[in-house]
């Protein structure tokens, strides 16, 4: 975001003898055109509902197991044991969906999952053998992708603008900032607060009635594609990158995450530290907002390549913090690089990958995000404990330094085409 809005020109140009200077555009004014067409609201609002118990999952299964259980250990390989099969569920689900149609999938997918879900709250409360537990984890994980589904229908709906599209990109990142962080603090709440179990029930119910109510927006559901799509997705050499760099780019969120919390309790302000995590969704939002408010300049695969390098350069930064008060600004200096890092990225998937594998394509890469942020976390928390909190800002700045080294190695296969898998459909 540093790097491409220092490329704008900073004076205005002067108007031309004999014109009328044109009035300033609102920021608010893409946003606004996004919105007009008819369907967008009702389905953002739906998947809204659906997409926030996403970043609840795991929190309150971790907290639900810990507390009743008495054993964090079980809590932790039970939530990564959930975190695996989703990383399987995720692409398969997409490719369904990209066949059948959202409605068909979504439907029956959150059916599957509210039934793990209530087996493993009983399977917790009744103190059924831990194997148990990792089966429930394993039958929830089929979680219906709402994010990914939302974006398909932005993309169905402005396939011929593509403006809108960057600004529905830009949108749908910072409802992504919103839930992460809106949904860990919910969760512990609950748990904590009025019942161990009181998180899953929640995000469960929210999950539910989110996707019954999106799967209903049936004018705007993008066609499915039946005929099945020759060859795999991840055999298209500009996504391979997108995914690396995605899995790179997770493990910096969850290293940073549990980096952070360290930091500040070595700080003495243990109880901020949720606060302090805030600012860097707060700066990613931020950055999303203008983002998609700004026309975008030069390639795709350039704005990549520059916004993974921003990430690298500001998340080096957090090694000179040894004070809450220099931390904090930091973070949000951070997070104003994420934003469109993940916007680009998502920008790049839809221009690799054929109509008829955009779900897949996305669910994909969303998936190795997934996976990088739990890796992360793990490699967090051993570098907190053999570094030390603030060294340990090495450990999200070497996987953002690996960020931006993929998409710089391959920013020659993020061009449109660049042996790309066939579209059954005809489209390029």
């Amino acid at each position: 975001m540093i790097l491409f809005l220092a490329s704008r020109p900073v004076v205005p140009r002067p108007a031309r003898p004999g014109t009328t200077p044109r009035h300033r555009r609102s920021p608010l004014t893409p946003y606004r055109r996004l919105f007009a067409a008819p369907g967008a609201l009702a389905f953002t609002l739906a998947a809204f509902v659906g997409r926030l118990p996403g970043s609840m999952l795991g929190v309150s299964t971790v907290l639900m197991i810990a507390t009743v259980r008495d054993s964090y250990a079980l809590a932790g390989a039970v939530s990564a044991t959930g975190v695996a099969a989703t990383a399987i569920a995720g692409p398969l689900l997409g490719r369904l969906v990209d066949r059948y149609g959202q409605a068909r999938v979504a439907v029956p997918a959150v059916l599957v999952f509210v039934a793990g879900a209530i087996a493993m709250v009983l399977c917790v409360r009744l103190g059924t053998p831990a194997w148990t537990l990792f089966c429930c984890a394993v039958g929830s994980s089929g979680v219906p992708s709402l994010g990914s589904m939302t974006r398909a229908r932005w993309a169905a709906l402005h396939r011929d603008d593509p403006a809108a599209r960057h600004t529905a990109a830009s949108f749908e990142q910072v409802v992504d900032e919103v839930c992460f962080m809106a949904g860990p603090a919910l969760a512990m709440v609950l748990c904590t607060a009025v019942h161990p179990e009181a998180g899953l029930v929640t995000a469960m119910a929210l999950l539910l009635v989110g996707t019954l109510l999106f799967a209903a927006q049936l004018r705007t559901e993008p066609p499915p594609h039946p005929r099945p799509a020759r060859g795999r997705v991840l055999l298209t050499p500009g996504l391979r990158v997108v995914l690396m760099t995605f899995l790179a780019t997770g493990a910096v969120f969850g290293s940073m995450e549990v980096t952070t919390v360290a930091a500040v309790g070595s700080y003495g302000g243990s109880t901020a530290s949720s606060a302090v995590l805030a600012l860097q969704a707060a700066g990613s939002c931020a950055a999303g907002l203008a983002f998609g408010a700004l026309p975008p300049r030069g390639t795709a695969g350039g704005r990549l390549v520059a916004g993974v390098a921003a990430m690298a350069l500001t998340v080096l930064l957090l090694l000179t913090a040894h004070s809450l008060a220099a931390l904090a600004p930091l973070l949000f200096l951070a997070g104003m690089a994420t934003a469109p890092t993940m916007i680009t990225g998502m920008t790049l998937v839809h221009r690799l990958v054929p109509a008829a594998r955009l779900n897949e394509g996305m669910t994909t890469v969303y998936t190795g995000l997934l996976i990088g942020i739990s890796t992360g976390a793990a490699a967090g928390g051993w570098t907190v404990d053999h570094l030390g909190p603030t060294s340990a800002y090495l450990t999200p700045a070497s996987a953002a330094a690996l960020a931006f080294a993929i998409a710089w190695a391959g920013r020659g296969r993020l061009r449109p085409g660049y042996g790309a898998v066939p579209d059954p459909s005809g489209r390029s």
